[in-house]
Protein backbone atom coordinates (compact mmCIF):
# COMPACT_ATOMS: atom_id res chain seq x y z
CA UNK A 1 0.00 0.00 0.00
CA UNK A 2 2.96 2.07 1.00
CA UNK A 3 4.49 1.67 -2.73
CA UNK A 4 1.46 3.25 -4.27
CA UNK A 5 1.36 5.89 -2.27
CA UNK A 6 5.12 6.79 -3.19
CA UNK A 7 3.77 6.73 -7.27
CA UNK A 8 1.97 9.22 -6.39
CA UNK A 9 4.39 10.91 -4.70
CA UNK A 10 6.42 11.05 -7.65
CA UNK A 11 3.79 12.59 -9.94
CA UNK A 12 3.21 15.03 -7.51
CA UNK A 13 6.56 15.87 -7.30
CA UNK A 14 6.79 16.18 -10.84
CA UNK A 15 3.86 18.42 -11.24
CA UNK A 16 4.61 20.66 -8.64
CA UNK A 17 7.95 20.70 -10.08
CA UNK A 18 6.66 21.78 -13.13
CA UNK A 19 3.90 24.58 -11.49
CA UNK A 20 7.26 26.16 -9.89
CA UNK A 21 8.82 26.57 -13.71
CA UNK A 22 5.35 27.90 -14.88
CA UNK A 23 3.98 25.10 -17.15
CA UNK A 24 1.25 24.33 -14.48
CA UNK A 25 -1.22 26.62 -13.19
CA UNK A 26 -1.33 26.73 -9.13
CA UNK A 27 -4.92 26.07 -8.69
CA UNK A 28 -4.83 23.03 -10.99
CA UNK A 29 -2.03 21.37 -8.60
CA UNK A 30 -3.68 22.64 -5.47
CA UNK A 31 -6.10 19.89 -6.44
CA UNK A 32 -3.81 17.22 -6.81
CA UNK A 33 -2.04 17.93 -4.08
CA UNK A 34 -5.16 17.92 -1.80
CA UNK A 35 -5.60 14.23 -3.72
CA UNK A 36 -2.19 13.16 -2.88
CA UNK A 37 -2.19 14.44 0.54
CA UNK A 38 -5.36 12.94 1.92
CA UNK A 39 -3.71 9.72 0.73
CA UNK A 40 -0.58 10.05 2.25
CA UNK A 41 -2.47 10.77 5.43
CA UNK A 42 -4.88 7.67 5.37
CA UNK A 43 -2.65 5.53 4.10
CA UNK A 44 0.02 5.75 7.04
CA UNK A 45 -2.99 5.58 9.36
CA UNK A 46 -4.00 2.35 7.96
CA UNK A 47 -0.44 0.72 8.25
CA UNK A 48 0.15 2.02 11.60
CA UNK A 49 -3.70 0.27 12.74
CA UNK A 50 -2.38 -2.66 10.95
CA UNK A 51 1.23 -2.43 12.66
CA UNK A 52 -0.07 -4.44 15.72
CA UNK A 53 2.19 -2.52 17.67
CA UNK A 54 4.97 -3.30 15.79
CA UNK A 55 7.73 -0.52 16.49
CA UNK A 56 9.58 -1.18 13.20
CA UNK A 57 6.60 -0.88 10.79
CA UNK A 58 5.28 1.56 12.89
CA UNK A 59 8.67 3.81 12.62
CA UNK A 60 8.90 3.00 8.64
CA UNK A 61 4.78 4.10 8.51
CA UNK A 62 5.17 7.20 10.34
CA UNK A 63 7.31 9.18 8.09
CA UNK A 64 4.77 9.03 5.20
CA UNK A 65 3.00 11.49 7.30
CA UNK A 66 5.86 13.97 7.40
CA UNK A 67 4.74 14.27 3.35
CA UNK A 68 1.49 14.05 3.76
CA UNK A 69 0.73 17.48 5.79
CA UNK A 70 3.34 18.77 3.30
CA UNK A 71 1.21 18.42 0.14
CA UNK A 72 -2.29 19.67 2.62
CA UNK A 73 -1.02 22.57 3.16
CA UNK A 74 0.57 23.20 0.21
CA UNK A 75 -2.68 22.53 -1.47
CA UNK A 76 -4.60 25.02 0.77
CA UNK A 77 -2.41 27.51 1.13
CA UNK A 78 -2.37 27.39 -2.97
CA UNK A 79 -6.51 27.71 -3.03
CA UNK A 80 -6.31 30.26 -0.49
CA UNK A 81 -3.30 32.35 -1.56
CA UNK A 82 -2.23 32.03 2.16
CA UNK A 83 1.61 33.59 2.90
CA UNK A 84 4.39 31.04 2.49
CA UNK A 85 6.68 31.33 5.45
CA UNK A 86 4.53 28.45 7.45
CA UNK A 87 4.82 25.71 4.66
CA UNK A 88 8.45 27.23 4.21
CA UNK A 89 9.73 26.56 8.49
CA UNK A 90 7.34 23.29 8.28
CA UNK A 91 9.66 22.26 5.17
CA UNK A 92 12.43 23.47 8.00
CA UNK A 93 11.17 20.87 10.10
CA UNK A 94 10.96 18.03 7.57
CA UNK A 95 14.30 18.41 6.39
CA UNK A 96 15.93 17.83 9.69
CA UNK A 97 13.92 14.78 10.37
CA UNK A 98 14.59 13.34 7.24
CA UNK A 99 18.41 12.84 8.58
CA UNK A 100 16.98 11.08 11.33
CA UNK A 101 14.89 8.58 8.69
CA UNK A 102 17.88 8.45 6.74
CA UNK A 103 20.18 7.39 9.60
CA UNK A 104 17.71 4.52 10.97
CA UNK A 105 17.70 3.24 6.89
CA UNK A 106 20.86 2.77 7.20
CA UNK A 107 21.96 1.51 10.63
CA UNK A 108 18.47 -0.32 11.74
CA UNK A 109 16.88 -1.17 8.43
CA UNK A 110 19.74 -1.98 6.64
CA UNK A 111 18.54 -0.70 3.14
CA UNK A 112 20.86 1.48 1.98
CA UNK A 113 18.99 2.82 -1.10
CA UNK A 114 16.13 4.47 0.97
CA UNK A 115 19.24 5.86 3.39
CA UNK A 116 19.99 7.74 -0.28
CA UNK A 117 16.47 8.63 -1.22
CA UNK A 118 15.89 10.06 2.36
CA UNK A 119 18.96 12.35 2.13
CA UNK A 120 17.08 13.53 -1.41
CA UNK A 121 14.01 14.17 0.38
CA UNK A 122 15.95 16.12 3.13
CA UNK A 123 17.89 18.69 0.55
CA UNK A 124 14.59 18.65 -1.42
CA UNK A 125 12.37 20.25 1.55
CA UNK A 126 15.66 22.16 2.94
CA UNK A 127 15.43 23.79 -0.78
CA UNK A 128 11.73 24.53 -0.13
CA UNK A 129 12.57 25.95 3.26
CA UNK A 130 14.94 28.36 1.57
CA UNK A 131 12.16 29.38 -1.23
CA UNK A 132 9.62 29.76 1.06
CA UNK A 133 10.46 30.16 4.50
CA UNK A 134 13.16 32.98 3.26
CA UNK A 135 12.25 33.90 0.15
CA UNK A 136 14.70 32.92 -1.97
CA UNK A 137 12.88 33.63 -4.72
CA UNK A 138 16.17 33.44 -7.48
CA UNK A 139 16.17 29.56 -6.30
CA UNK A 140 12.69 28.82 -7.63
CA UNK A 141 13.98 27.76 -11.42
CA UNK A 142 16.54 25.64 -9.69
CA UNK A 143 13.85 24.30 -6.58
CA UNK A 144 11.85 23.64 -9.91
CA UNK A 145 13.63 21.17 -11.59
CA UNK A 146 15.26 19.46 -8.85
CA UNK A 147 11.17 18.57 -7.54
CA UNK A 148 10.94 17.48 -11.11
CA UNK A 149 13.61 15.16 -11.31
CA UNK A 150 13.43 14.15 -7.66
CA UNK A 151 9.63 12.87 -8.25
CA UNK A 152 10.35 10.45 -10.83
CA UNK A 153 14.16 9.63 -9.21
CA UNK A 154 12.32 8.92 -5.45
CA UNK A 155 8.67 8.23 -6.19
CA UNK A 156 7.74 6.87 -9.48
CA UNK A 157 11.02 4.72 -10.42
CA UNK A 158 11.36 3.10 -6.96
CA UNK A 159 7.93 2.71 -6.57
CA UNK A 160 7.77 0.86 -10.39
CA UNK A 161 10.39 -1.58 -8.96
CA UNK A 162 8.70 -2.14 -5.61
CA UNK A 163 5.43 -3.15 -7.07
CA UNK A 164 6.75 -4.97 -10.11
CA UNK A 165 9.05 -6.35 -7.48
CA UNK A 166 12.73 -5.59 -9.20
CA UNK A 167 13.58 -4.07 -6.27
CA UNK A 168 15.62 -6.91 -4.37
CA UNK A 169 17.72 -6.49 -1.61
CA UNK A 170 20.52 -8.18 -2.79
CA UNK A 171 20.91 -5.06 -5.32
CA UNK A 172 20.65 -2.52 -2.20
CA UNK A 173 24.54 -1.55 -2.51
CA UNK A 174 24.67 -1.00 -5.92
CA UNK A 175 20.71 1.40 -6.58
CA UNK A 176 22.50 3.40 -2.67
CA UNK A 177 25.88 4.07 -5.06
CA UNK A 178 24.04 5.02 -8.04
CA UNK A 179 21.43 7.07 -6.32
CA UNK A 180 23.93 8.66 -4.72
CA UNK A 181 26.14 9.77 -7.71
CA UNK A 182 23.11 10.98 -9.62
CA UNK A 183 22.38 13.29 -6.73
CA UNK A 184 25.61 14.65 -6.69
CA UNK A 185 26.13 15.34 -10.31
CA UNK A 186 23.39 15.88 -11.87
CA UNK A 187 22.44 18.72 -8.85
CA UNK A 188 25.23 20.47 -8.84
CA UNK A 189 25.73 20.24 -13.17
CA UNK A 190 22.40 21.82 -12.48
CA UNK A 191 23.07 24.63 -10.06
CA UNK A 192 26.47 25.50 -12.29
CA UNK A 193 23.97 26.02 -15.78
CA UNK A 194 21.24 27.63 -13.49
CA UNK A 195 23.50 30.53 -12.45
CA UNK A 196 25.11 30.79 -15.67
CA UNK A 197 21.52 31.67 -17.31
CA UNK A 198 21.21 34.04 -14.50
CA UNK A 199 17.91 34.53 -11.99
CA UNK A 200 14.28 33.45 -13.32
CA UNK A 201 11.35 34.91 -12.52
CA UNK A 202 10.24 35.46 -8.95
CA UNK A 203 8.17 32.52 -7.51
CA UNK A 204 4.95 35.12 -7.56
CA UNK A 205 4.80 34.92 -10.93
CA UNK A 206 3.82 30.98 -10.26
CA UNK A 207 0.54 31.71 -8.97
CA UNK A 208 -0.65 32.54 -4.92
CA UNK A 209 1.92 34.33 -3.50
CA UNK A 210 5.37 32.65 -4.15
CA UNK A 211 4.26 29.18 -3.90
CA UNK A 212 5.98 25.80 -4.94
CA UNK A 213 3.16 23.24 -4.15
CA UNK A 214 5.15 20.97 -3.11
CA UNK A 215 7.60 18.84 -2.40
CA UNK A 216 7.87 14.81 -1.26
CA UNK A 217 6.81 11.50 0.30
Amino acid sequence: MANVGLLFVGAVLFLNGLMLLGKVDSRAAAIFNLFVGGLQVLTPTYLIIAANQDPDRILLASGIFLFGFTYLYVGVGLLMGLDTTGVGYYSLFVSIVALGYSFVSFRQFNDQPFGVIWLYWAFLWFLFFLLLGLKMEALTPYVGWVTAIEGWVTGVIPAFLLLSGYWVAENFYEIAIALGAFGVLVFAALWFVLRRRGPGRPAEEYGAPGYPAGSPG
